[in-house]
């Protein structure tokens, strides 16, 4: 009996790890699409366009569901800052820092389950605050004798608004509670081009899209692939692994995202940085492990 439960286990947790490695990697392709002149914003649109048609070529009854449901819509609008700000950060900014802030997600549900929910803050409630907001305090450590936020780029700030909305995106699914009609799936999607389309043609600086090309547009089709099944992959993880397991294998995409960037100098490590991240992912872990 506990070998067929150690191994029904098995898959869900290996699709979690794999749903986390995608994202934590997220930014180097991202990042060779940039080099070939096609901006963060405009790839995360295409994208994410792509993505949404073969959601809904998978899930019929996708559209529909979104179609009779407000609630799916706002789902739209925070999934899609979330990962408009997201893909601009980690390919722009430090990546190391910008996953971290990005990973303030117990600050933000601790907030919005006091704002929204009427929940009162427990003790262990404030303790992740306290954690969440002295990491971020180290995180943005001052450089070079400039202050506080003067030491941060308004980059790696792009993280902290992700999250931010990456914890609303979640208090929006679990509302929703749909989970067979690909309709959550084909918001979050539709969200990234509905939001990052209009911000890649509106926002001075950003550059026009090079002329159309196999590479970039194969590039960018082959992502939305590996995102669909990320989603996927996600989906059948969760169904099938207990909360707090799935939060704290999630965790392991600030491994990916750091070690790669470390690596490949995408990224820089110093010791308020180290102490800050260790901060943020305490945080999250007690919140990953609260009953």
């Amino acid at each position: 009996m506990t070998d067929t439960r150690s191994h029904a286990g098995r898959g869900p947790a290996l699709a979690l790890l794999a749903n986390a490695a995608v994202w934590g990697l997220t930014w180097w392709p991202l990042r060779q699409l940039q080099a070939l002149g096609l901006h963060p914003l405009w790839a995360t649109a295409l994208i994410f366009a792509i993505a949404a048609a073969l959601i809904s070529l998978r899930w019929r009854g996708a559209w529909p569901a979104l179609l009779r449901r407000p609630l799916l819509w706002c789902i739209v609008v925070a999934a899609g800052i979330n990962n408009a700000c997201f893909n601009w950060g980690i390919t722009e900014g430090d990546v190391v820092r910008v996953v971290l802030l990005f990973y303030l997600m117990p600050l933000w549900t601790v907030v919005l389950a006091r704002w929204v929910l009427h929940e009162r803050i427990s003790p262990a409630g404030l303790l992740r605050v306290a954690l969440s907001v002295g990491g971020a305090a180290l995180v943005l450590w001052p450089r070079e004798g400039h202050g506080l936020l003067q030491g941060a780029r308004a980059v790696d700030l792009l993280g902290a608004l992700a999250g931010f909305f990456f914890a609303v995106n979640n208090i929006l699914l679990r509302k929703a509670n749909d989970r067979d009609s690909g309709a959550p799936g084909l918001a979050m999607f539709l969200g990234g081009l509905v939001v990052a389309l209009p911000l890649a043609a509106l926002l001075p600086g950003v550059p026009t899209p090079p002329a159309l090309a196999p590479g970039w547009l194969g590039a960018c089709a082959a992502l939305a692939v590996v995102y669909v099944g990320s989603n996927l992959a996600l989906q059948y993880a969760a169904t099938r692994l207990p909360a707090n397991a799935t939060s704290v294998l999630m965790i392991t995409e600030v491994l990916w995202a750091a070690g790669s960037a470390l690596l490949l100098g995408a990224g820089s490590l110093s010791l308020p940085l180290a102490l800050g991240g260790a901060l943020i992912l305490g945080s999250a872990l007690l919140a990953a492990l609260r009953p």
